[in-house]
């Protein structure tokens, strides 16, 4: 694997957003981010798919970003904080990068425009648009059965070319394109598997790292694969895996991000497993599992 450190790498959270009584909680929200520093995380996206993005007013979003650079203080020197944003129409995603200028933020990711379904030339003028709004890195988020278009290597290798577009959160869902990127990519060019049930074969493969919602339960798990993977200890790394696999599957059984906040609520992490419309919490039969897991983690813990 190659550990070229100018390029973005690692596990990085995409924080849920805890709500409560139809409010951002504050107090949950402090707390996740006490617990998560202490984690071995390489970075943090607010408000993007897991952090319930589109249902925040900016307002909150603010907050929500000023909350995180004072939990995290001078410990931001060292995770960076990405904002998750989105939107079908260039210029209001360019007037939200001058809107957040000031705020105390490292990045972006930014999804492709979805419904309208733009060409490649469509994609490629968005996105170079976006990189001359901002100064700030980008991370383009690629997740075609979300947005309906597919943004194409042909695309994304021009687009690596832009100095401030530094990255991919990957969620293509063709291994081929994924695999092709990689081996072609430009070497500063990072590559982020958006996909927690392919973290292993990503990382198998060359991809620099993961935003993975899944380590909002085993963080130090999914690090230590990494860890192992870049050691060169493929087989411990595996072994680890699938002790691990089962996971995004539970997590990933309904739609993301009701599971994962039963569970954080469960652990005392959040004081709600609250959602915001048209998001609903998760069936009885999936909280009957999340909470037979977590009582038989617990049970393996005292053993």
């Amino acid at each position: 694997m190659d550990n070229n450190p100018a390029r973005l790498s690692g596990l990085w959270l995409p924080l849920i957003t805890p709500f409560n009584d139809g409010a951002l909680d504050e107090v949950s929200l402090r707390r996740l981010l006490r617990h998560y520093a202490a984690e071995p995380i390489d970075g943090l996206i607010l408000a993007a798919t897991s952090g319930e993005g589109l249902a925040l007013d900016e307002s909150e979003t603010e907050r929500l970003v000023s909350i995180t650079a004072e939990e995290l203080g001078d410990r931001s020197k060292s995770l960076p904080v990405y904002l998750g944003l989105s939107g079908n129409a260039t210029r209001k995603v360019a007037q939200m990068l001058q809107r957040t200028d000031g705020w105390p933020l490292d990045g972006y990711l930014i999804a492709c425009p979805s419904y309208i379904r733009p060409s490649q030339e469509g994609l490629l003028q968005h996105f170079t648009a976006l990189a001359g709004a901002t100064a700030r890195p980008i991370l383009i988020y690629n997740i075609p059965y979300r947005t309906g278009v597919n943004l194409e290597n042909a695309a994304m290798l021009r687009l690596a070319a832009c100095s401030n577009i530094v990255g991919l959160k990957d969620c293509s869902a063709n291994p081929a394109q994924s695999f092709d990127l990689l081996r072609r990519r430009p070497k500063d060019f990072a590559v982020l598997t958006g996909e927690d049930a392919l973290f292993y074969t990503a990382l198998a493969q060359g991809a620099d790292g993961g935003i993975t919602m899944s380590a909002h339960i085993e963080a130090r798990a999914f690090a230590d694969v990494r860890n192992k993977l870049r050691a060169g200890n493929q087989a411990a790394a595996l072994s680890d895996w699938y002790g691990l696999s089962h996971l995004p599957e539970l997590l990933f059984a309904e739609p993301s991000p009701a599971p994962v906040k039963h569970w954080l609520w469960r652990m005392g992490l959040i004081d709600s497993p609250e959602l915001r419309l048209p998001m609903t919490g998760i069936s009885e039969a999936l909280a009957q599992r999340i909470d037979r897991t977590i009582e038989k983690r617990a049970l393996a813990k005292t053993a």
